[in-house]
């Protein structure tokens, strides 16, 4: 990996080189744009045709494989994976599902004033659809991930996609109980989960990541179907004065091996560290081919003058992956996706047992949202109850506020009700 100092000869290029990895952004490849485009308009004029042949196209499913897996060959694939798979899912299915229960939000009410009560009640969504992606890796943890979640929610219609699912992918939804699992995957099944087919019904929220294709579908119908985040290339950051040297490395080329485009940054004010970390990084990558070109293109460590200047360049990248030395780092860190803490604190060990949910934001994202989390799967309905008492008390008020506006209608519909001053 290069390093670079924040100051001195180096610190031109690096302030450079944090201001463009600052303004980053999850921009949609524009290749990817107008073929989604045309396969979404594809999609809503020829509903199961255009569906089969995509699929036939794209994902290489044979016209004679049904697009929707049986129960009976979802059930299959549970009991013939090995007891240590099986083992190893419900250790981290456990996990999960415990942590979306200590997410969920309450129904609750009280009375600000005499007279007037208020409150929220929590509602599941009725239908989500969980893109699993089986390109370049078979993802199963991303079927516990987003699934999970939406079952603890309430969600009663979880749909799966995933084009050519791994056996492990199938034992997933197995054990979680999927009753709605197809073969079908990129642009194609985000259209049928937005907008619908003759066989599938369309699904009130889609979530999970995917290829460009994907991505750049969720953007385009993100306005008639809810959607997650936009999924970007994988983000790690560690910000480190003590940590071990290869701990550090092991994690910046475990996360830089999902994707050449893989963004791996260590920041330290600790050159010998630096040094050290590039040099494990080498070695380590040398028989890591996908780590090996995303470090290239996207590997970099910073050296910088201080502590505080460490830390202020790790809150501006906001990072989807962020790994700290010790629990009070958590004072300084604003914005980033989730947080790893010390030694032992793998990065791929949130990937799949932790708990928090490994889909997370990207691009910078982690500013405004975190991961995706169980208040993805539910929506807060707000409720107002007025008795005469608390009408008398606030009509007056809301009057004065609707005449503000020139809306005589909205304040005669307080009036009759006996709001008057």
């Amino acid at each position: 990996m290069k390093v670079l100092h924040t100051a001195g000869r180096d610190g031109t290029p690096a302030q450079a080189l944090i201001a463009q990895l600052e303004c980053r952004r999850n921009t949609v490849d524009e290749r990817a744009v107008p073929v989604a485009r045309r396969i979404l308009e594809g999609m809503r004029k020829g509903g199961d045709a255009a569906l089969r042949g995509y699929a036939t196209r794209f994902d290489r499913i044979s016209e004679q494989t049904p697009l929707r897996i049986s129960e009976d060959e979802i059930k299959q694939a549970w009991r013939e994976v090995s007891p240590a798979f099986r083992a190893a899912v419900q250790t981290a299915a456990k996990n999960i599902r415990r942590f979306a229960q200590r997410q969920m939000p309450k129904d609750w009410s009280f009375e600000p004033v005499a007279g007037l009560k208020v409150g929220q009640q929590v509602r599941p969504l009725e239908s989500v659809g969980c893109y699993v992606p089986s390109g370049r890796y078979p993802l199963p943890s991303t079927m516990l991930m987003t699934v999970i979640p939406a079952q603890v929610a309430g969600v009663k219609r979880i749909v799966v996609v995933s084009p050519r699912p791994a056996p492990e992918t199938l034992a997933v939804a197995g054990f979680l109980g999927i009753k709605e699992f197809y073969r079908i995957g990129g642009a194609q099944a985000v259209a049928a989960l937005a907008y619908g087919t003759e066989s599938i019904a369309r699904v009130d929220k889609i979530v999970g990541p995917g290829n460009a294709y994907v991505t750049a579908a969720k953007k385009l119908v993100a306005f008639d179907c809810s959607i997650d985040m936009l999924a970007g290339p994988t983000e790690i950051v560690v910000t480190s004065e003590t940590g071990d040297p290869e701990c550090i490395a092991a994690d910046l080329v475990a996360q830089s091996e999902h994707d050449p485009d893989t963004v791996a940054v260590f920041i330290t004010t600790q050159t010998a560290l630096a040094e050290n970390v590039s040099a494990e990084v080498e070695r380590r990558v040398s028989k890591n081919s996908i780590a090996r070109e995303a470090i290239r293109r996207s590997g970099i460590i910073f050296v910088t003058k201080t502590v505080a200047e460490a830390r202020g360049i790790t809150n501006r990248l906001a990072p989807e992956h962020l790994t700290v030395d010790a629990e009070s780092d958590l004072e300084w860190v604003m914005h980033a996706g989730s947080v790893f803490i010390g030694r032992y604190s793998a990065q791929p060990m949130g990937d799949y047992i932790s708990g928090p949910n490994h889909t997370l934001p990207t691009g910078g994202l982690a500013r405004v949202r975190g991961g995706l989390s169980v208040s993805d799967f539910f929506k807060i309905i707000t409720i107002q109850k007025y008795r005469q008492q608390g009408m008398k008390r606030l009509g007056a008020s809301a009057i004065v506020l609707a005449e503000a506006e020139g809306l005589q209608g909205h304040a005669e519909a307080i009036r009759v009700r006996g709001g008057h001053a």
